[in-house]
């Protein structure tokens, strides 16, 4: 009988305690807990791991060696495991050729119905293309090409792989001569010799005759036309040795069944392929489909604060890749050619002197030296222009260091040629149902739903298409639009296209279940979110119908706003019920709730955690008094509602006119000198606003950053602020060899501390030699990692103590040494309250330490490698490494998703800390769904009221109190939820106070505000 739970018996992976645990297969399982407590190890490390690992030792030896082998977990068994498939955030495709329609298979179904029973038009005149007999092909060569010298080929092979032997060889037998192999002509004979790879893709096409096209040879030459489409399936090559341009070659593609009667033959077959923007066939040859271009920016290569004179063009000034005397000289002829002035600032010269310069004034000028105030030279010269020179540089240097430097400044631009779309402009002449497959592809989830809804019952009109015909017909190489739209599918074409079009619609619907109906099906995934990705992940596994499958899933609903985590739930649900087990790591407490087994990890995080405080349903978890999470669900603890809300200190950060995106015109004020939450369902714009606007713009006036901010018309206010800093979930460093006491700056004067020894004195010891990166202390044998890769042939690399230095990454001598009877490596594995003890006389490092202590991270080990840190502890580290800075009270800081990762008790450190820089007069911005976070927070700005085209607009501002009285606010619906929130009936609160510079904490006791 199979085993009705999955029991995992003494995992002791990181920091897990002996663990033993038994859950329920093909259940709806939540683990959750602290962050650190050991969630994700017992769940990814432990239970995938070991999944994923009997699955890989199940192949041969040989198949083994191609994978990514895991390590075996340090777990004692685990019984009833399931093939696993892990869902989490970090498998995001970073590909550019990868989209949210190739990734869900829907671009593969599109492919297919454009192949099968698309309608194509001469992407020059916009006529439907019809079938092409043979007389009429007949006809157009003789009236085109009158006594030209013709080669009448039919094609036998089109980009296929092999060696086409045999061909060659029946060729022969079927009495031709001559044919041409990937673009050479051969006698067949010769061709029969060539040795073709195997594995490349080839091209083979057949002499059919030789002639000339005269009216008196119609016969000759409509035999052959016959005799050529027949031996190439419908398709016939003509190659005119002297018809192109100078008398070079020129060569015509005809069809049977696809060619314009006025602008000849522009079509192959339509085949699956040609609609790939992967493959040549479909593919823009400009940008080779990727959609995009590396451009240099005038933005990048200009500093419009400087004048020419003080080195505005970067490139051109000292310290840029090349400039000199040379440059200048030109430089100072335009000037006196055009009449402006080197010495006046970039943003202040005339338009037209700002065109010659950047791109040249496009004619010869006359350059007049002078030599006291006479005339000494007279000459014409060219000036080719900033970005010209730049990509002559860029193309011609064979340096790999002069290539890096010019990439600096350059930026990825939408292709001039297929204008972003893509395709081949005979691609884009293809349409089903009035639109080509790029306009298909730039609708969101839900308005590609509707489409191929009222495609598939016949329902379509010009009004259904009308708002999407306006783009994606191509840049320079345009495909001309229709001159007649056909709506329908006709019989036939509905009969082919029924099966294609269902697959695509319950791909859609998924996705529209799991919150994703905004995304367009264009959407590059490496622009999505973590939660996005994953969710797009999910939505796939529920479309491939696999069961008796183990999900393992990282917080699914990051991203997603209250309103949208019902149908999270419900496509969870769906996937327990085709048979599956679901194992869950997750903070939000409707999916706790919702879930069939609850498991509570804790009781603390690191050292102070890996244990199971409390399992059983979600009901059993709540009464456990042992039970953090439990406390929270009963409503014993929790985060209370502030007693007051700051004013700021009266100044405000306006944006104007922000259209990127999905932003329809949108203007916002930010007050500072408070904690601004920005909210909103999923793809209302929120991102857009903040990272691409607000944070780019500030990035690149006040850090001097090399950004290009989104479209908007201008931002007020930012003279009464400093810098920016974005705070985000990324690892503070990206080998084992960075951890928290180098990031902080403690591990410096923890060095410095040693130096000052009486033992490290009498031996010369520098602050060098304390450090395990460079040679002198650290332990050569390991090169100051510790430990020692043993590389097996079809096994896991292992990882084993140095046998050396014992794991203490120092050499003996380095050792020696000792502060308060602990050497170095002792001293980096103290936990940061162990350190804050030992340190208690050294100001500089105990406030450090003390600050990491009020983040909540007591428990974490100063020399732990930071690669082993979660997100939330990596941007606890990084609030409180801000905290250790002195407050200027000008600083901004930008917050994305904070609690992703975070408990309840988490939540209510994270915010203790948002409160103290912002009690330091600070400014901070967070874009949040959490609504813990949002009744916290001094100002909200709400946006909608959907996603994708239906968001993008300010649906309410205000405090919490004010959002919570608005009528539509989805957001406003959720807090008005919340114990303590009082709707202000569009009211200020009565307590507003403005904020007082040395006012310490915020009242805990909940008013009603």
């Amino acid at each position: 009988m199979q085993n009705q739970h999955l029991v995992v018996r003494g995992a002791r992976e990181h920091n897990l305690k002996n663990v033993t645990v038994e859950l329920p297969r093909d259940k709806f399982v939540v683990i959750t807990g602290v962050s650190g407590s050991g969630k994700s190890t017992l769940a990814f490390d432990t239970i995938y791991a070991e999944g994923q690992r009997r699955y890989v030792e199940s192949l041969s030896a040989y198949a083994r060696q191609f994978l990514g082998l895991m390590d075996k977990p340090d777990v004692d068994g685990i019984e009833g495991l399931s093939p696993a498939i892990s869902i989490d955030q970090k498998t995001t495709s970073h590909n550019p050729r990868s989209t949210v329609g190739t990734v869900t298979e829907i671009h593969d179904y599109l492919r297919l119905l454009y192949a099968r029973v698309g309608t194509p038009y001469c992407p020059l005149c916009g006529r439907k293309i019809e079938k092409q007999s043979p007389s009429e092909i007949t006809a157009r060569l003789l009236a085109q090409f009158p006594d030209a010298r013709a080669i009448l080929l039919a094609p036998v092979v089109r980009g296929r792989k092999g060696e086409y032997r045999k061909l060659l060889a029946d060729l022969r037998r079927e009495g031709f001569s001559r044919v041409r192999v990937d673009g050479v002509l051969y006698e067949l004979e010769e061709a029969e010799k060539l040795k073709l790879e195997k594995f490349e893709k080839h091209d083979v096409d057949v002499v059919v005759d030789r002639l000339t096209l005269r009216e008196s040879d119609r016969s000759r030459v409509a035999e052959s036309v016959e005799l050529g489409l027949r031996r190439g399936e419908g398709l016939l090559r003509v190659l005119l040795p002297e018809a192109g341009e100078g008398g070079s070659a020129h060569e015509e593609l005809y069809s049977e069944r696809f060619a314009c009667p006025e602008h000849g033959s522009v079509l192959e077959e339509l085949e699956p392929r040609s609609f790939s923007f992967n493959s040549p066939y479909g593919a823009c040859g400009d940008c080779t489909g990727l959609g995009h271009k590396n451009e240099f920016s005038p933005d990048l290569v200009v500093d419009e604060h400087l004048s020419i004179a003080e080195g505005a063009i970067l490139p051109w000034s000292k310290k840029g890749t090349g400039g000199g005397v040379y440059y200048w000289d030109k430089l100072k002829a335009l000037a006196e050619h055009l009449g402006f002035d080197l010495k006046t600032p970039w943003r202040d010269l005339p338009d037209a002197a700002k065109k010659a310069v950047l791109y040249g004034p496009g004619e010869p000028f006359e350059v007049v030296y002078r030599r006291g105030g006479k005339e000494t030279l007279r000459f014409m010269t060219e000036f080719e222009g900033v970005l010209p020179n730049l990509e002559r540089r860029y193309a011609d240097t064979e340096s790999e260091y002069m290539r890096e430097k010019l990439e600096e400044l350059m930026e990825l631009r939408p292709c001039p040629t297929c204008g972003g779309t893509r395709y081949k402009p005979e691609i884009l002449a293809v349409r089903v149902g009035g639109l080509n497959i790029a306009q298909a592809s730039g609708m969101s989830v839900l308005e590609a739903d509707a489409y191929f809804g009222r495609l598939q019952e016949g329902t379509l009109d010009h009004d259904a298409i009308a708002p999407h015909l306006g783009g994606h017909l191509g840049g320079m190489a345009r495909a001309h639009a229709p001159r007649r739209y056909e709506y329908g599918l006709g019989e036939f074409g509905a009969a082919v296209a029924a099966p294609i079009l269902r697959a695509i619609r319950t791909r859609l619907k998924f996705l529209v279940d799991v919150g994703l109906d905004y995304l367009s099906l264009d959407r590059t995934a490496n622009t999505l979110s973590g939660g996005e990705a994953q969710r797009i992940r999910l939505a796939t596994q529920v479309g491939s119908g696999l069961t008796g499958v183990l999900y393992v899933l990282d917080e699914p609903s990051i991203g997603l706003h209250p309103k949208d985590n019902g149908r999270l739930i419900g496509t969870l649900k769906n996937l327990r019920d085709l048979g599956n087990t679901l194992i869950v790591v997750e903070h939000d407490e409707d999916t706790m709730l919702e879930a069939d087994y609850l498991v509570d990890m804790g009781p603390g995080a690191g050292v102070h955690g890996g244990e199971i405080v409390a399992v059983g349903t979600p009901g059993e978890v709540r009464e456990n008094p042992a039970s953090l999470t439990g406390q929270y669900l009963r409503g014993e603890l929790k985060i209370e509602v502030p007693a007051v809300r700051r004013r700021g200190n009266g100044k405000k950060l306006r944006i104007v006119g922000a259209r990127e995106h999905n932003l329809r015109d949108v203007t916002v004020e930010i007050p500072l000198g408070t904690m601004t939450v920005v909210t909103g369902p999923s793809g209302s714009g929120k991102s857009t606003l903040i990272h691409d606007i607000l944070h780019a713009t500030l990035a690149r006036e006040l850090n001097r950053a090399k950004t290009n901010p989104g479209r908007f018309d201008r931002i007020e206010g930012m003279e009464h602020l400093d810098k920016v800093i974005e705070i985000d979930q990324s690892p503070i460093g990206r080998t084992p060899r960075s951890n928290p006491a180098t990031y902080t700056g403690v591990f410096t004067e923890i060095r410095d501390l040693f130096t000052r020894t009486p033992e490290a004195r009498r031996r010369g010891y520098q602050s060098g030699r304390f450090s395990f990166n460079v040679k002198g202390g650290r332990c050569e044998h390991c090169k100051g990692d510790g430990v020692m890769k043993i590389e097996m042939n079809f096994l896991p690399d292992l990882y084993v103590p140095c046998e050396v230095c014992k794991g203490a990454r120092y050499n003996r001598e380095t050792l020696e040494v000792k502060y308060g009877g602990k050497n170095i490596a002792e001293v980096l594995d103290l936990t940061v309250e162990a350190a804050r003890e030992f340190f208690e006389a050294i100001p500089a490092i105990e406030r450090k330490m003390s600050l990491l202590c009020d983040v909540g991270l007591g428990y974490m080990k100063i020399g732990q490698p930071s690669t082993t840190l979660s997100g939330g502890e990596a941007q606890r580290i990084k609030l409180a490494s801000e905290l250790s800075k002195r407050a200027t009270g000008k600083t901004i800081y930008i917050l994305d998703e904070p609690t992703t990762g975070l408990h309840f008790e988490d939540v209510r450190k994270l915010l203790g800390v948002l409160d103290r820089l912002a009690e330091g007069g600070n400014t901070l911005v967070v874009i949040e769904h959490n609504l813990d976070v949002m009744k916290c927070a001094d100002h909200i700005i709400d946006l909608g009221p959907e996603g994708g085209v239906r968001g993008g607009t300010v649906v309410a501002t205000g405090t919490p109190e004010q959002v919570a009285a608005h009528p539509t606010s989805h957001t406003g619906e959720y807090l008005r939820r919340v114990p303590g929130i009082v709707p202000a009936g569009g009211q200020a609160p009565a307590d507003l106070v403005a904020t007082a510079p040395a006012r310490r904490g915020r009242g805990k006791k909940a008013g009603a505000a």
